[in-house]
C-alpha cells in the first residue's frame, strides 16, 4: 500500500495528513434492545378477567369485539360454515338482523328497501345517514338510466338525490347524464350478471368505509390489526435486518447482531493489484469492481448466494477510479485515470462507446436515470453530459467539482451533486439553475447518497462520517466514528434492510459497521490484510456485504448462522 505520492489518481490518495437521527430511537446506547411481544400487542389467549367482559392479561380487549373480528375473518377467509359455528357457539353476531338486510338489499339491487332499512339501523350522525343514501340513489339513477328509463332517473334525481343537499358537483355530473344518458355507460360496467354484482360490491364497500366500524365491522380488520402488530415489532428492532417476508406470527420478532453479514463467505482474488472501487447492481445480482491492474471485472450473484466471474474487462491504460450501473443494470460505465470513459454491455462483456475530452481529465461518472445519456466530474472544475452516442449535451464551467470528488444525481434526474471544494458540496438544480452548499469544517473524500435521495453520507479526513439530511435547508443528522483513515481515500455507503445501516471501509483492514440511527458502532470486521478501500452492501439481500481492498481481493460477507468461525473459502 502505497503513500501519497504527486502522480497519485485523486480518488485514490488524499493529500496531506490528518493533523491530531431522523433519530427516533433515542440516544446511542449500549443496552441491548428491548424486545417487543407480539402477545403486548395482540390478545393472549381467551382468559376471562373480572366479568368476563374482557380477554387478555391487561383487560383491555373487549371479548364481544375480538370474536367479532375472529367471526369477520373467517367469512372473508371463505371459511363460512366454521365463522357461523363460531356465531352459534359464542352467542355472538357478526352483524345484527336489521344490517344483514340491510346488506343483502344492496346486493340484490332493491334501492328503495335498503334506504328505509338504513334508517332502522339507528345511526346517530345525520351526515353519515345522507352520504350512505347518497351512494344508494347513485346507483338506482345510473341503473335507471342503463334500462332507458330516463323519466324515473330524472325523478329519482330531482326528489330523492337532490334533497339530501350535499356532493353537488356530483349531482350536476348526474345530470349531465340524463342529457347524454350514453355517457353513463362510461362510469359503472353493466349488461351481465357478474358485472352487476361486481357493481353492487363495489357499493356494498364504499358502505362498508362510510358506516361506523360497530355497524358494519370492516372487511379483513384482523388483518390489518396483525399487521399493525408486525409494523411496531419491525420499527421497535433496533438491529431489524430481515425482509418482510421473513417475519413470523409464531414468535415475537427482534433480530440480533446475527442478522448482520459478519462471516466472510467467499475471497475473490482475481485482481492482480490494489482494488479501489466495487459496486452491486440496482437488482443485486452483479458486482462490478475495479482496481489499479487497469481492469473491472463483473462478478455474477447467483441465486444460492455465490459469486462467480462474469467478465474481464480490459482497455484503459492507467488504473479505473470508479464504475457506475446503468438503471436497468445491463451496462456499466468505467471510470479510469487514462482520462476517458468507456461504456460496456454487461452481459455480453463488449465495449460499447468511450467518451473522452481533449485535454481534459474524468474524475467520475454516472447515468441519467432514464438512461440515455451520461455525465461526468472533469478535472478542469466543470460537469459535462453527453448522450450516449457521445453527443455533448450541456457543460457547466466554473468550479462545479474539485480534484478530488464524487459526482451523483437524483432519481428525478433534477439535481446533480459533486465536491465543488475541499470542504463543500454543490447541490445543482440543473433545470431550475439554482444550487446549495453543504459546508463541513474539514476536507471532504467521498460520499454517497441514499437510495431515497433524501440524505447524503459525507466522508471526511478527521475520521468522522456525517449524515446530512438534503431536504430543505441541508442539516447534520448523525455522526459515525470509529475507522481509521489518514491518508487514502476510503469510502463508505448505506445498507440492509431499508438501508438502516452504515458500511465503511478503514486503513486499519477491518469493514465497520454502525446503525443509522442511533450512531452506534456494531461491528468491526477483521479478515482483510491491507486498507479497505470501498464497501457496497447488495440492495436486494440485506444480508450480503462486499469489501474492497488494497491487499488485492474482495470479500464477500453473509449471515455467521454458527457464530463462530468458518474456514474461508477462495476464488483464484
Amino acid at each position: 500500500m502505497g503513500v501519497l505520492e504527486d502522480n497519485e489518481p485523486p480518488l485514490k490518495r488524499v493529500k496531506g495528513t490528518l493533523e491530531e437521527s431522523k433519530s427516533f430511537l433515542g440516544p446511542p446506547s449500549n443496552t441491548e434492545p428491548v424486545p417487543c411481544s407480539l402477545g403486548d400487542l395482540m390478545a393472549r389467549p381467551l382468559t376471562s378477567q373480572g366479568d368476563g367482559e374482557t380477554i387478555g392479561s391487561r383487560g383491555v380487549i373487549k371479548r364481544t369485539e375480538f370474536i367479532k373480528i375472529i367471526i369477520r375473518a373467517l367469512y372473508s377467509l371463505g371459511y363460512d360454515k366454521s365463522a357461523a359455528l363460531l356465531e352459534e357457539e359464542s352467542g355472538t353476531i357478526l352483524h345484527s338482523s336489521v344490517v344483514n338486510l340491510f346488506m343483502q338489499q344492496v346486493m340484490d339491487g332493491k334501492w328503495d328497501d335498503s334506504i328505509a332499512t338504513l334508517h332502522l339501523i339507528g345511526l346517530s350522525d345525520e351526515r353519515i345517514v345522507k352520504s350512505a343514501s347518497f351512494l344508494i340513489l347513485e346507483q338506482k339513477f345510473l341503473d335507471l338510466l342503463k334500462m332507458e328509463n330516463v323519466s324515473a332517473a330524472l325523478h329519482t334525481l330531482r326528489y330523492e338525490i337532490v334533497p339530501l343537499q350535499i356532493n353537488i358537483s356530483q349531482v350536476h355530473e348526474l345530470a349531465a347524464n340524463v342529457i347524454s344518458p350514453f355517457q353513463c355507460l362510461t362510469l359503472e360496467p353493466s349488461g351481465h350478471n357478474a358485472e352487476v354484482a361486481k357493481s353492487r360490491s363495489k357499493i356494498l364497500e364504499k358502505l362498508h368505509k362510510l358506516l361506523p366500524a360497530d355497524v358494519m365491522i370492516p372487511e379483513r380488520r384482523l388483518e390489518h390489526l396483525v399487521e399493525r402488530a408486525l409494523d411496531v415489532q419491525r420499527d421497535a428492532c433496533m438491529l431489524h435486518n430481515t425482509l418482510d417476508s421473513d417475519l413470523s406470527l409464531y414468535s415475537d420478532h427482534q433480530c440480533g447482531r446475527n442478522q448482520i453479514p459478519s462471516l466472510t463467505l467467499k475471497i475473490l482474488q482475481t485482481h492482480r493489484d490494489e482494488v479501489w472501487f466495487l459496486q452491486f447492481s440496482h437488482n443485486g445480482k452483479y458486482l462490478a469492481s475495479s482496481s489499479k491492474d487497469c481492469s473491472t471485472i463483473i462478478w455474477e450473484v447467483k441465486e444460492n448466494g455465490q459469486v462467480a466471474l462474469k467478465h474481464s474487462l480490459s482497455g484503459h491504460q492507467k488504473t479505473v477510479l470508479t464504475v457506475s450501473w446503468s438503471p436497468d443494470d445491463s451496462q456499466l460505465l468505467t471510470c479510469g485515470q487514462d482520462k476517458v470513459i468507456r461504456r460496456w454491455d454487461a452481459n455480453a462483456g463488449q465495449l460499447l462507446h468511450v467518451y473522452e475530452k481533449s485535454a481534459v481529465g474524468v474524475i467520475s461518472c454516472g447515468w441519467f436515470p432514464d438512461g440515455r445519456g451520461i455525465f461526468a466530474g472533469m478535472t478542469d472544475g466543470s460537469i459535462c453530459l453527453w448522450d450516449l452516442d457521445g453527443k455533448e449535451l450541456e457543460c457547466w464551467k466554473g468550479q462545479r467539482i474539485c480534484r478530488i470528488s464524487d459526482i451523483a444525481i437524483t432519481n428525478d434526474g433534477k439535481r446533480i451533486i459533486s465536491i465543488c471544494r475541499e470542504t463543500a458540496i454543490l447541490l445543482l438544480d440543473w433545470e431550475a439553475k439554482f444550487d446549495k452548499l453543504i459546508e463541513e469544517e474539514d476536507m471532504i473524500t467521498s460520499f454517497s447518497l441514499s437510495k431515497d435521495n433524501k440524505y447524503l453520507l459525507v466522508n471526511l479526513i478527521n475520521q468522522e462520517i456525517h449524515l446530512w439530511s438534503i431536504e430543505g435547508d441541508p442539516k447534520v443528522v448523525s455522526k459515525y466514528k470509529g475507522h481509521k483513515r489518514t491518508r487514502f481515500i476510503i469510502r463508505s455507503c448505506f445498507g440492509g434492510f431499508e438501508q438502516a445501516f452504515i458500511a465503511s471501509g478503514s486503513e486499519d483492514s477491518q469493514v465497520y459497521i454502525w446503525h443509522r440511527y442511533s450512531g452506534e458502532l456494531l461491528l468491526a470486521l477483521p479478515g482483510h490484510s491491507g486498507a479497505v478501500n470501498c464497501v457496497s452492501w447488495n440492495p436486494a439481500n440485506p444480508h450480503m456485504l462486499a469489501s474492497a481492498s488494497d491487499d488485492r481481493t474482495i470479500r464477500i460477507w453473509g449471515l455467521d448462522h454458527h457464530n463462530h468461525k468458518h474456514n474461508h473459502h477462495v476464488s483464484v
